[in-house]
């Protein structure tokens, strides 16, 4: 009983403590996504600044060279120094190009000055980390983005990625400014190149999470901040889902090209993620060029650091919960145990007391509760149980010295019975003949006196014939009356007897 009490018991906290931590944990939950998504956003402006901070320095860098390379447009030889100038003050810049339109100098078809760090270095003024050259990639310089895009617009732009014109392997992209003449004629760019390689070491520098990632595409689908230095040199969103990612990727992708603003969930590499994402914008500065890159900047983070301390706690807290129910069912089986021990007690006794024990022992208690109630009861009851047993074996006691004494006198009374049967017996058997003899004697006397009366003999011998008869008669009469007075006598003695046994 104990047992099944405490398994109720325990069911019954189980219920109660499964539904409360649901609820809390469902809340708890909903608190964490409401958390995350708060530093999500948080998150992503900070990046967005920081990554607007680098492009900001890179732009007021860049202009403050162009405008002193502006008086000094008709003179090629110096274009190599502004660009070594603006490669070491400025450590995100790991290239600057000066480089004019065709046949701008007469000596010159086309005349471009490239000077590029050795290497990866940062920022130097060692001379020797520098190499200068007039060429940059595989193609003419004219019919590069970078040139050929700020001319025809006759603005600043920043250029997307160039993968397959990078130097020295590494992914580029380029902020550009056209150049005028005095007489405000475009004739030639100032190209200075940042790293992505760079920047997506700088930018990761900054994890959002233990294991999460900045990431940052181009309007053509490239990626400028990645973790992953292959996808930056190589690869873009769309030939990435031409790999055959899943839909939830996809969707991912589709909407930060789309350049909206929100939060999707996906898998990726098989563990859950979230990626927070939004339109990169760029601060206004006075003189800034201002117009919309396309770009969009996202924070990816893994399923396990957003609810992974929650997901801890979960189970935690249900080791703590399945640990305290079972405590709490050890406990509650001592207790029940310790209080259900008179039960368990009356209950054998009740099974003494009924297999005939009725002497059996149950002890007093001191409980006041009704446990101890029915046991100083069960107590009371034993007790008068017992002197209610007492007294009736006691009356069986007398009942059977009574029946022996009555069946000592029936057997008596039989045998009186039978003796007075063999003394009657005896009686009428000596009754018999002397019965006979009167009835003989009374016919002789009948016959004599018919005889005499009709054959007229003398009277005398009729009349001592008679006397003799009569006499036999008197003596037979005498033999049964002295007989019948014996059986009276008997008779007045066995009644007698009969008195006596009655008193």
């Amino acid at each position: 009983m104990s047992v099944r009490l405490s398994c109720m018991v325990v069911f019954a906290i189980a219920i109660l403590l499964t539904s409360s931590l649901a609820v809390m944990f469902v809340f708890a939950r909903q608190t964490v996504r409401g958390e995350a998504l708060q530093n999500a956003e948080q998150t992503l402006a900070g990046t967005l600044q920081h990554i607007d901070n680098i492009l900001l320095s890179v732009e007021q860098s860049a202009g403050n060279i162009y405008w002193d390379v502006l008086p000094h447009v008709n003179e090629p030889e110096k274009m190599e120094d502004y660009c070594r100038r603006l490669v070491q003050c400025n450590p995100y810049i790991v290239g600057c190009a000066i480089a004019f339109t065709p046949h701008y100098y007469a000596d010159h078809d086309l005349f471009m000055t490239y000077v590029r760090r050795r290497g990866k270095s940062m920022m130097t003024t060692d001379k020797s980390d520098l190499v200068t050259t007039s060429t940059f990639g595989h193609r003419p310089y004219t019919e590069q983005a970078w040139f050929a895009e700020p001319i025809k617009k006759q603005r600043a732009i920043w250029s997307d990625p160039m993968k397959n014109e990078e130097v020295e392997g590494e992914a580029l992209t380029t902020f550009s400014l056209p150049i005028f003449s005095r007489e405000g004629k475009c004739v030639g760019v100032l190209a200075a190149d940042v790293a992505l390689s760079l920047l997506s070491q700088i930018v990761m520098a900054a994890k959002p999470s233990p294991n999460g990632y900045t990431t940052l595409l181009g309007r053509n689908g490239s990626y400028l901040v990645h973790p992953d230095t292959n996808k930056l040199l190589h690869e873009t969103v769309y030939t990435q889902l031409e790999k055959g990612v899943g839909a939830s990727v996809r969707e991912a992708a589709e909407a930060m090209m789309a350049g909206k603003t929100g939060y999707k969930r996906f898998q990726l590499d098989g563990k859950d993620c979230y990626v927070f994402y939004k339109p990169f914008t760029r601060y206004e500065v006075p003189g800034r060029s201002m117009e919309k890159l396309g770009w969009s900047v996202g924070v990816v983070y893994p399923e396990d650091d957003i609810f992974g301390d929650y997901n801890k706690l979960l189970y935690y807290v249900l080791a703590i919960a399945i640990i305290g129910l079972l405590l709490f069912y050890v406990l509650c089986r001592s207790i029940t145990h310790r209080q259900l021990l008179p039960l368990r007690m009356l209950t054998k006794s009740a099974q003494h007391i009924a297999e005939g024990n009725y002497n059996e022992m149950i002890p007093t208690t001191t409980r006041e509760d009704e446990i101890g109630q029915l046991q100083r009861h069960f107590h009371q009851m034993q007790q008068a149980l017992a002197a209610h047993v007492g007294e009736l074996k006691q009356l069986t006691t007398v009942l059977k010295e009574r029946s022996e004494v009555l069946q000592k006198v029936i057997k008596r009374t039989q045998e009186a019975d039978r003796m007075k049967l063999t003394f009657l017996h005896n009686m009428t058997n000596q009754m018999i003949k002397p019965a006979n003899a009167i009835s003989e004697s009374v016919e002789t006397l009948c016959h004599m006196a018919s005889k005499s009366a009709s054959e007229k003999e003398d009277t005398t011998d009729v009349t001592e014939q008679a006397e003799e008869e009569v006499k036999t008669i008197n003596a037979e009469s005498k033999v049964i009356t002295d007989l019948l007075n014996h059986l009276l006598d008997a008779s007045d003695s066995e009644k007698g007897k009969g008195v006596r046994y009655g008193k």
